[in-house]
Parts: structure tokens; sequence; C-alpha cells
């Protein structure tokens, strides 16, 4: 049967050609189409549909020409070359480089989409927020031209052209207006609202603000400045519309919200912002140009915390048994500025300039003003009981003072109503807690508030959750260690205003501390400018007297108070009895060695050499020196340091070694003075230890800014010289006297004498038996009197 079809002559038959196989490897170009347009959705419920915007970007890649689509099967390719058909290897590694770099590095996701002129669905890419323009517009003006420069190739449809045409401004040159409003029951939280006219509608910004602020991510005030795209803020309008903000105008807004943004924004579109940060908007308003109104007192408190009006003057109150210098008038003022608007603050002037006597002088005032109706709670640190007992009764004696001190304190609870004056310690907070926690206090005053600076301790804990009007720290040391110890202090004073403890470390503490961030450090110290009022003896040196007294008060601990007392009793006994076999002027030298007994064991008790010494282990008075000095000599301070004994000298060089204080040392049997007085002098060394006799005269040390007496002398002439080792010709600076007196013991009542009889100290000391007359028996009975 014949075929159907005729016969071809072999030899006109073509043959196809077979494809020649390229050996070299042609590098694919990736290539991004932009492209947007309209998808139908389903409605709300299911009812119906609508038109959504949807925008991808659609990857392929070029081989000399040749178009791949990256989820396309081949392993090679086939193009003409001179008509001859070639292959050549497809890149697979490279190709999902590329796309590993879109979605790891450009932060977009994969997606699946078929536009309108495609075949198919297609493989594309897009961003989390695909229906928000910001993230599109943000890779389009810094993400495409790096990809151009790398090599890509990058395509903007139409389509995408148009849904991304911004919206602008109605007036960019009008001022946006905003409130700023008092929120019930929080004397440093205000509301902040600002609003923008879009389209002839007001538009709430603060929440498109924040909404930018959260596509950072980990916003930092550098990572801010990514957010211009030039010189624009682009924002999501809530219809998904982007629009352009004027950068310059935003950016201190921004630099603001970085502390609150994580702060929730209320319906109406207001954030709450801490009362420095309110400040901070508010100082910035000619830059943004924002019309601010606010109520007539949050203005005046605005322009009091900014420096442009100061606190109001008021009148050292009347009980006040002093005369303040200037910087402690303006001290008060301040204070009762802090209370009248309900705000706390840190008194942190230097050591010696009076930070107790303006507390003081501020409770008197309250007092006054009939506004003390519930008590002033006190906490500081125990060796600190008795200056504030002291000094209350000194400058303030109307105050009613109750401390709650000593193992029968609890019968004293019943009584805190009735006070002014609170007094407690660090230690008893955690036992007294039950008690004291219920109680609503007028004001809380932590004194060496320094001690509170881990948050994590109970007693930080404690100070936190009392109720309080009123809340000071006093310090001459805000910051002692480190940062947090000042966001410690705030959590007590204004829960709050720092944000949380992680936050502060991460947006002031680490930055300042690590990578020595000088601009953190310049925010961080305007937002405390107004709550912190520290004043340093230079900025004060016209006010003060050439040469300032301060007398320390320390209560013995436990131990050593009964040791002192053991010892008290049992040479009391000893001096009655000899005075009354021998009389009063060949009883002398017992009496002084009985004296002696007394102040070593208020000085160490390892200075007593009594067996009934040897289990007491601590000493009041060198605790509170190696708690002084650290503070001091941050403070740039220059030290003498006196004592009697130089066995006590002897006790104190360990606790400065083990602090890693520098010192030289003055005894009786040092042989070379001159090396250590001329190393003092050169500022190699901060402290200069002397026993009195060796250093009292003879010696020029102007360089010490600071003396210590650690033990009193009977003569206060003797004192007086020693002092003038620093206070003499050709001082510049002022000196500080300090004298360390042991509460309730002997000491206390030499220093009594001291003011009550100016010439008996010399009796005790002086051979003439003239001068040991006048040292009658009743002196003596006073001294060694028990304390009532």
């Amino acid at each position: 049967m014949k075929s159907r079809f005729p016969r071809l002559h072999r030899a006109s038959v073509k043959k196809r050609p077979v494809p020649l196989e390229r050996d070299d490897y042609v590098t694919p170009v990736p290539c991004l189409r932009l492209t947007s347009y309209a998808v139908k959705v389903s409605g709300e419920r299911g009812l119906g549909y609508v038109e959504m915007p949807h925008t991808v970007a659609l990857l392929h890649f070029e081989y000399d020409g040749v178009v791949v689509d990256p989820n396309s099967a081949p392993y090679s390719l086939s193009h003409r070359i001179d008509n001859r058909l070639v292959t050549m290897p497809r890149q697979h590694g490279a190709e999902l480089k590329f796309v590993e770099h879109l979605v790891s590095e450009k932060g977009f996701v994969q997606t699946y989409t078929r536009p309108p002129d495609a075949p198919r669905t297609r493989l594309a890419y897009t961003f989390p927020d695909s229906d928000g323009g910001v993230s599109w517009l943000n890779f389009l003006h810094h993400e495409v031209p790096a990809l151009r420069t790398a090599g890509w190739r990058v395509d903007v449809d139409k389509g995408f052209a148009d849904r991304f045409s911004t919206v602008q401004l109605d007036d960019p040159d009008a001022a946006w207006d905003a409130s700023l409003r008092e929120q019930k029951g929080d004397s440093w939280w205000l509301s902040f609202d600002l609003g923008i006219i879009v389209e002839g509608q007001r538009v709430p910004l603060l929440p498109l603000l924040v909404q930018a602020l959260k596509r950072l991510g980990n916003p930092t005030p550098a990572a801010v400045e990514t957010l211009a795209l030039k010189g624009k803020l682009y924002v999501n309008m809530q219809d998904g519309r982007p629009l352009a903000l004027p950068f310059e105008r935003v950016r201190d807004i921004l630099m603001t919200l970085l502390e609150v943004y994580e702060q929730k924004v209320s319906p109406d579109g207001a954030i709450a912002v801490p009362l420095d940060l309110a400040m901070a908007l508010s100082r910035a308003d000619a830059a943004p140009k924002i019309k601010l109104p606010t109520t007539q007192r949050l203005t005046q408190l605005l322009n009091k915390l900014k420096g442009l009006s100061g606190p109001a003057k008021v009148q050292s109150p009347r009980g006040l048994k002093a005369t303040l210098r200037p910087y402690q008038r303006d001290g008060l003022n301040w204070l009762q500025f802090l209370r009248e608007y309900g705000l706390g603050g840190i008194l942190a002037d230097d050591m010696g300039l009076g930070k107790t006597v303006q507390a003081l002088a501020h409770i008197l005032v309250e007092k006054e003003a009939k506004r003390l109706d519930k008590p002033c709670l006190i906490v500081c640190p125990t060796s600190l009981i008795p200056n504030w007992e002291a000094e209350a009764e000194k400058f303030a004696p109307t105050l009613k003072v109750l401390s709650l001190q000593g193992k029968d304190r609890a019968t004293r609870f019943d009584d805190i109503a009735e006070a002014d004056l609170v007094l407690t310690t660090y230690p008893l907070l955690s036992r007294d807690a039950e008690t004291l926690m219920p109680i609503e206090w007028h004001m809380i005053v932590l004194d060496e508030a320094q001690a509170v600076k881990n948050p994590a301790t109970r007693a930080t804990h404690i100070v936190c959750e009392l109720q309080s009007r009123h809340r000071l720290c006093l310090t001459g040391t805000p910051v002692e260690n480190h940062l947090g110890e000042v966001w410690t202090h705030f959590s007590f004073l204004m829960p709050g205003m720092l944000g949380s403890h992680k936050d502060f470390a991460k947006r002031y503490r680490n930055p300042i501390e690590r990578q020595k961030d000088t601009k953190q450090q310049a925010i961080l110290a305007g937002r405390l400018k107004p709550f912190i009022l520290r004043r340093n003896k230079a900025d004060v040196a016209k006010e003060l007297s050439p040469k300032t007294e301060i007398v320390h008060f320390v209560e013995l601990s436990p131990a050593q108070r009964d040791l002192y007392e053991t010892v008290r009793l049992t040479v009391h006994e000893k001096v009655q009895e000899i005075v009354s076999d021998k009389g009063f002027n060949r009883s002398r030298i017992v009496i002084l060695d009985a004296l002696l007994k007394l102040r070593q064991v208020c000085c160490d008790p390892r200075l007593v050499k009594l067996a009934s010494a040897r289990n007491v282990q601590q000493s009041a008075k060198l605790e509170s020196l190696t708690d002084m000095l650290p503070e001091m000599i941050e403070e740039g301070r220059r030290i003498l340091l006196f004592s009697q004994f130089t066995s006590m000298l002897d006790l104190i060089k360990p606790e400065l070694i083990k602090m890693g204080i520098p010192f030289v040392e003055l005894r009786g049997d040092t042989t070379d003075r001159k090396t250590p007085v001329e190393r003092f002098q050169n500022g190699e060394v901060p402290v200069f230890l002397i026993s009195l006799k060796a250093g009292g005269t003879g010696l020029n040390l102007t360089a010490a800014d600071t003396v210590i007496h650690y033990d009193p002398w009977w003569n206060p002439a003797v004192e007086t010289q020693a002092t003038d080792r620093a206070h003499r010709i050709g001082q510049t600076k002022r000196v500080f006297v300090y004298k360390f007196i042991a509460k309730g013991t002997v000491e206390e009542r030499i220093l009594e004498m001291q003011h009550r009889k100016r010439d008996l100290a010399a009796a005790l000391l002086n051979d003439s038996p003239e001068t040991t007359a006048a040292f009658t028996a009743d002196d003596i009975e006073f001294l060694f009197r028990e304390f009532k």
C-alpha cells in the first residue's frame, strides 16, 4: 500500500542542529520589577468584595538576554548565537544568593501573586506591612540606588509610581496645634497631643510618629536620622497612603518620643509624657512651629523648670535657730518649689554645705504653714541618727522628733502620729516595714541616699512603696559608682520618669558608660537638671566663712556600747573611790587614765587593753570614716586626718589600703618629715595621716581643704593649731573641719564642756596645780555620768 505522504529524497531532509555547549559561565543579572495593582478581597463578614492595593517586587534573572523565572525548572538554558543554538549552565547558587539578599538583608517576605498581565501565578516579594507605603518608599529611596550600583536592574511600573505619590501637608509652613494637659493624680506625667491638617482635616500626628519609631525595632538617636528620605519623613496614614512630613520639623519630637514611644497612644491620639520630656517638647516649639497652649499653672511650672523664672522666694521659718546663707536660702526656695508642684528632687550639695539644715528649714516651713498634718520620715545610715537629733534640737527645737532606733523602738511606734520628724535607718526598714508601710507620710527624706542604689534590695523596694506626698533625697554623690544609681533614686522620687531599669540601661547607661556617648550624656543631664540641686564649694565660696566646722556624731554599735558602759561603770567606781580617799588633786593620774580608756573605746575597742574588749570587733567611727572618705576623694577633697593615738592610725591604714586610697603619714617617730609633706603638697596622695602631737605645729599644708579630727582633744586650742596646718596664710580654698564625736559618750560631754567652760580642758593637761584646781569634782561627775 502506498503511503499518503510523498517520499522525500534523503538528500533534501535537513538534520536538526546539535546545540553547542558554552564552556564559560554566564553570571545572571538579577532584575526586579516593582509593581502595584488592585486585587479583590472579601469584605467584612464575607459580604461582597473590595479592591485593595497590592504591591510586590517580581524577580527574574537574565543570562545574556535570556530571561529566567527563579521558579523555572531547567538546569541549562538555550539561546542562538550566529544562528546556532547554544546552551549554557544555569547558576543556581548565584541566583539563591540574590534571593537570600532580598529576604535577609532587605526585609522582604515571599508571596504568590498573579499580576494582571501575567498568564500564571508567580512567586513575588513584598514587605510584611505590604499595604503600607513607608517600607516601599524607604526601599525605593535607600535600597534601589544601592542595588543598581551593585549591578541589579530595577524597573518601576506606572502603577507603582502612582500608588506611592505621597500626600502632602495642606500648608507645610503652618503651625501645628498641640495640647499639653495634666493627668489626674499624677504630678509629673502629662498628656501630649499633636495634630496636623491634611486635605482639610485634622490628623493626630503622634500615632504616626510612634509607628515610624517602631519600624526601627531598636530606636536610637542615630537610628532616628535614618528615617529621613531626602529631607522627608514618610508615615502611613490610616488609609495606607504615605504622608510626607518635613524631617527637620519632627526630628526633635521624634527624639523626645524615643523615651516614651512604647507608651500606649490613647484613642484621641495623645500620649503620656513625663514632665521633663514635656519641658523638652515645649523648649523645642520654635523649630517645629508648634502651638502649645497649657494651663497657667503648667506654664508657670515649665518656665520655672526651664530656668525662665526661678522658684518663688520663701521667708525663713520663724522657728529656725540659724541664719541661712544665701545659697541655703536658694535651697529652701527650691525645696518649697518641688513641694508646691508635687515633685521629687535630690539636694546634692557638697559635704558640709548644710543639706540637713536646709531640709530642717523646709520641714519647719511646712509646719508653720500648717501643712505638716502628718509626720515626716527621715531614713539615714545608723551613724547619722545622732546628727539629725542634734541638728534638729539645735536648729529646729520646735519640731517633735521621734527616733525609732534600738531594741525598744517598738514601744514608741504608737507615738509616730504625734511626731513631726520620725528617724529610722536603712537596716531597720525591713524589720519595721509592717509598721511603716501603712502610714501616709507628709514627706520622706532619704539622707545619704547613695545607700539606696541597688534596685533589687529589699530596702529599695520598701522606700519606693512607702506612701508620701513629697519625696526628697540628700546626697553629696548622686552617682557613686554608675548611672544605675540615678535610676534607683528617681524610681523612688518620681516613679516611671526614666522608664524601666532595662530601658534606662539600654538608652543611657550603656551608651554613656561603655560607648562614651556624649550626646546621650547631655540629654540625660538635661532631663535630670531641674530635679537635682548641686552646689560645690567653688560655687558658694563667697558665702562661706573661711573655716567651716562640722560636728559629726557617730552612734556606737550595740556591742561597742555595751563595752563602753562596762568600762564606764568600772572606772567611775574606781575614780570615786580614789578621789574620796586621796582628794581630787592627788587623783589626777587615775582620772586621766580612766578617761583615756573611755576615749579609746569610742575610737576603736582594739585600742583598749582589757580582756572584755577583745571580743568586740566593730568600730562605729572607723566604719563612718571609711564611708565618708571615698565620697570626699571623689569630690576632689585633700584631707588631713588627725588622731591623738598613733595606734589608731595603725588601724586606719589597712582600711585605706583595702579601699585603694593612697596616703602619707607623719607621727612622732617619723625621721623624714619633708618627703610626706612634699608628696601631699604636690598632689600625689589625697590623704595625710598625722598624729596630733607630731603634726599639730610647724607644718604648712595649704594643699588640704579638709581636716578630720578623728578623736577630740581636751584643749580646743590644740585642735585649732592642728587645723591651722591647712587654714593659714597661702590657703586659697575654703577649709572644712570635721569633728568625730561618739554620741552618748565622754566625747560628747567634752564637746558640751568646751562650750560651757572654755578653759576646762586645759586644766586636765596643764601640770600647774593652779589650773588643775580649776577642774572640780562636779566636772568629773559630769564626765562619767550615765546618759539618759
